[in-house]
């Protein structure tokens, strides 16, 4: 399921429409609109904030951004500007759709947000008290990323009883299978800061001294993988599964089109999508 929600929030981060909803409240470049947008749920915190509910980014990355942001829009002004990019994206890739389609799509995926567990889930919690959304697809997105933030809550309390620090976990993660060029540059660490953290792999069995990952590391992320599923169950249950096998029907021709603009290498980690013949291919740029 979630990777048929995930691509639905996911337009508000690659779809030039959000960008242009962004910049159109004063928040010109792409992370300005990202934190702004994120953290908007919260109302206008400071760096702190949101260094611990984000997770994997530099304190330093954060504190550019924030509190920064506020002066050049409200958390209000975000709030609107980004489900009104998230909105005019969606009903870019959702016009050949019937309106019963959508609003079938919303219902469910409403019902399944109303249905998340908050308590402990910082981005989860803040995201469901928001207001409901007044057309289909404003309700589906911010459905969509009420579960996002709530399952991302869970991976990250499932994280944190690794050990690991943030920046070993996506140091650690691009020796698996990530890009590193790729993730220091979008979280923001200082090579410095990256040598130190795979030495501490090192030392603390995660990496090899060749730095590749060990069979320890591997296997404990694997129970972080299962302890995030298991965390995210909850709304899946209460929905039942003949509808929410229902709920995928519906998502799925959405989903695939929302991939389309979901860049091969991002932080989401998507996996590519298959074709009909069940061959991997990357999502295109």
């Amino acid at each position: 399921m979630w990777m048929h929600f995930e691509p639905v929030h996911a337009v508000t981060y690659f779809h030039p429409r959000a960008r242009a909803a962004y910049e159109a409240v004063g928040l010109r470049g792409y992370w300005r609109g990202y934190f702004a947008g994120r953290a908007a749920p919260f109302g206008p915190v400071d760096a702190p904030m949101v260094i611990a509910a984000f997770f994997s980014f530099a304190p330093a990355m954060v504190a550019r951004a924030v509190p920064a942001v506020w002066r050049l829009a409200t958390p209000q002004e975000a709030l609107r500007a980004r489900l009104t990019g998230a909105v005019q994206a969606l009903a870019e890739f959702t016009y050949e759709l019937p309106e019963s389609h959508l609003v079938e799509a919303a219902d469910l995926l409403e019902e399944a947000a109303g249905r998340v567990e908050t308590a402990g889930r910082v981005l989860g919690a803040a995201n469901a008290a928001l207001p409901r959304g007044e057309y289909p697809l404003a309700r589906l997105w911010q459905a969509a990323t009420t579960l996002r933030e709530h399952r991302g809550d869970g991976h990250v309390a499932a994280l944190v009883t690794t050990g690991l620090d943030p920046i070993e976990v996506v140091a650690w993660r691009c020796r698996l299978d990530q890009s590193r060029e790729f993730h220091q540059l979008a979280r923001g660490w200082t090579d410095e800061e990256w040598a130190a953290a795979e030495q501490r792999l090192v030392e603390n069995g995660w990496l090899t001294a060749e730095h590749t990952p060990t069979e320890h590391g591997r296997a404990a992320f694997r129970v972080v993988e299962e302890a995030t599923d298991r965390a995210a169950l909850g709304p899946w249950r209460a929905l039942g599964a003949e509808r929410t096998e229902r709920l995928r029907e519906l998502l799925d021709p959405i989903a695939s089109r929302c991939r389309t603009i979901i860049p091969p290498q991002s932080p989401i980690g998507l996996p590519a999508q298959r074709t009909p013949t069940g061959q991997a291919t990357a999502p295109a740029r």
